[in-house]
């Protein structure tokens, strides 16, 4: 059958350095190359070309027509570290405390998860991992949430280990701002949100933002102490955590939902001086104009999202990406989850459908993505001296239809087998 033969294709050139040619190459970053080449060595792009002469020791795969493409990014996930949701011991997820920024989502990563292989052959070749799973505004049933919440991590899909999976060990340290909402989520998953008085609400808010003061007033005294070598210093786990983001490093990766918490987080990134992405945002409002006057990257929410609010627009998530596209913001897709992690292009097809420019789309699974974490040149599009992270296709990877036929991550042709395909193949084959 046809998934055995193109198994065996990528069993023969396996690790090896190699010359993808005759497809359709679409770099991001240039001019589409129809029936062109790619020559890889050691894992990375070393030329693409409307034609290259292989050289007799080189392993040659011949594309016939398909189409070449970046492999996709999903900016926030929770690849690795949850398995079954409603499952306690198959997630590594929610650290204990309200401030943790020294937990590290890397090394907690379960590179033989069976999400990841699911979610890569739909042509996503890194994610980035977050240390803990978002909650709407509120939390669950009012309960307090942690508000610095730990390291996220980027990671190719592919890997005996963590360390060989590791893009970048720290992406970022993940946030929720506090919100000013009067209605708290239900307790348990689908339940109905509950009412609080503003009072409540408004106690519950200023209690949190004072905390976060606190918290960066004492981490910025022990940065202080530490360059001044003061005789009564100690080293703190917690504290030392926050020195690469006070640097400008590392940036906070910070929740921020609605038009009001996003104001607030970027008045308090200013007031601490840290560089900021906004993730999972919905309902920006009149704040547009003020993220790209501060050139905030964004992550947008899920564009296949019901109107939040009743008196929201029908298209609120789906035109999004679009309104962030004509203001000149920098931004990139995301699913938040594992389970739906392989329907990242899907998001992006949405915000097509709905105003976003087709290239601009493309872009944002990819260089773009890339560019918002530092790591443009390594990854995110097909030019030489970057990691061949590269997804061959019989057409347009935005498009459900679409079949993936080759898969490369760091060079590596990578097995196109999951889960699914190993129970097709075991309950065909029943005699």
């Amino acid at each position: 059958m046809k998934f055995t033969s193109l198994f065996l294709l990528s069993a023969a050139v396996w690790g090896q350095d190699f010359v993808l040619r005759n497809v359709n190459i679409h770099p991001v970053v240039g001019a589409e190359i129809r029936g062109g080449a790619i020559t890889v060595v050691g894992g990375k792009i070393t030329e693409v070309s409307a034609k290259v002469t292989p050289k007799k020791t080189d392993k040659v795969i011949d594309g016939k027509g398909l189409h070449v493409y970046p492999g996709l990014i999903n900016c926030s996930t929770l690849l690795g570290l949850s398995e079954v949701t409603s499952v306690r011991e198959t997630n590594d997820t929610n650290e204990i405390g309200e401030f943790i920024p020294q937990v590290r989502a890397v090394v907690a990563v379960n590179p033989d998860s069976e999400h990841i292989a699911v979610t890569r052959v739909n042509g996503i070749t890194t994610a980035i991992t977050l240390p803990a799973t978002l909650t709407n505004e509120g939390g669950r049933g009012g309960a307090p949430q942690g508000l610095i919440r730990g390291q996220a991590t980027m990671i190719h899909l592919d890997g005996w280990t963590w360390e060989d999976m590791a893009v970048q060990q720290n992406a970022g340290i993940l946030m929720r701002f506090p919100a000013l909402t009067t209605r708290r989520a239900g307790a348990a998953e689908f339940a109905a949100p509950t009412v609080v008085p503003y009072a409540e609400a408004k106690r519950v808010y200023d209690a949190e933002i004072k905390k976060i003061e606190d918290f960066f007033e004492s981490a910025h005294r022990y940065e202080a102490q530490k360059n001044a070598k003061s005789a009564d210093f100690s080293p703190n786990m917690v504290y030392e955590a926050m020195l690469p983001v006070f640097a400008g490093k590392v940036p906070m990766l910070i929740h921020a939902q609605n038009e009001r918490t996003i104001r607030e987080a970027i008045a308090f990134s200013k007031k601490q001086k840290v560089k900021i992405i906004l993730i999972d945002v919905q309902r920006p409002g009149k704040m547009l104009d003020e993220i790209k006057a501060n050139n905030i990257p964004v992550i947008v929410g899920k564009t296949t999202n019901l109107p939040e609010e009743e008196d929201d627009d029908y298209d609120a998530a789906y035109s999004l990406p679009g309104q962030l596209y004509k203001s000149g913001i920098k931004f990139a897709f995301a699913t938040y989850d594992n389970q739906f992690a392989r329907n990242l292009p899907y998001e992006a097809a949405f915000g097509v459908a709905y105003g976003l420019p087709y290239e601009a789309a493309l872009k944002a699974l990819t260089i773009d993505a890339a560019a918002i974490f530092g790591v443009a040149d390594q990854i995110g599009s097909l030019e030489a001296g970057k990691w061949a992270d590269m997804i061959v296709t019989d057409g347009d990877p935005l498009e459900v239809k679409t079949q993936l036929k080759m898969l490369f991550i760091k060079g590596k042709n990578v097995t196109l087998e999951t889960k699914q395909t190993r129970l097709y193949e075991k309950y065909m084959g029943r005699q």
